[in-house]
């Protein structure tokens, strides 16, 4: 079971993670990441852009490139686009496998993909106004690492 989603509004991460184990009953463990728009640092939204005809096709050879790597009965990553308020989910990563280790290796290799080689732009509005958010080097770093 793969579910690749890029989402214009709001999704409930308790729901859609328990349709995705619904969706995977021979695995052995789903282990899941969520992001969300952080509450701090006097972040009042967060805009995320992306380019259609790119970010979709890659989320799913991130997704297919992730299969081939590791034995999974299943992988979900739905990513937000658009304007989001605080403590609003972003992105939705799960993989569900016989064994975790397979689960947590798939899960933080597209979470480290998503942080520092996607096709999405993102800028947080404070009230000093808005400003771009580029990958930091720790996350080049943490995507250098499954080469």
């Amino acid at each position: 079971m793969r579910d690749v989603r890029i989402e214009p509004s709001a999704f409930d991460p308790a729901a859609e993670l328990a349709r995705f184990a619904a969706s995977v009953p021979s695995a052995g463990g789903i282990v899941s990441f969520l992001g969300q728009v952080r509450c701090d640092d006097g972040v009042e939204a967060l805009e995320i852009r992306h380019y259609p005809p790119l970010t979709l096709p890659g989320f799913h050879a991130l997704a297919d490139s992730t299969a081939a790597r590791w034995p999974l009965d299943g992988l979900l990553l739905i990513h937000r686009v658009g304007m989001m308020q605080p403590g609003e989910p972003i992105v939705l990563v799960a993989a569900a496998a016989r064994h975790r280790r397979d689960a947590f290796a798939a899960t933080d290799h597209v979470m480290d993909h998503l942080k520092s080689a996607s096709w999405l732009w993102k800028r947080e509005r404070t009230a000093s106004g808005w400003r771009w958010i580029e990958p930091r080097e720790d996350d080049h770093e943490d995507l250098m690492r499954w080469d």
